[in-house]
């Protein structure tokens, strides 16, 4: 996880909102079809859930210490 947040901490606020809503759509789509077929990887989901927690931490601080 740290490796992610590294990469992450690099991105303009503009890239990291982009990230969140497109990691909102996936988590949306895995929704979904995990209602019609399981998923081989159980976890993908709580990975994608954390993953879009951490680009939100790091969009808030972004925009807090812009203020």
């Amino acid at each position: 996880m740290k490796k992610i947040t590294k990469e992450l901490q690099n991105k303009s606020v503009k890239e990291l909102q982009k990230e969140a809503e497109v990691l909102r759509q996936e988590i949306a789509k895995l929704r979904l079809e995990s209602g019609i077929n399981p998923l081989k990887d159980t976890n993908v989901l709580i990975k994608k859930r954390k993953k879009l927690a951490v680009v939100l931490t790091l969009l808030w601080q972004k925009r807090s210490s812009a203020k």
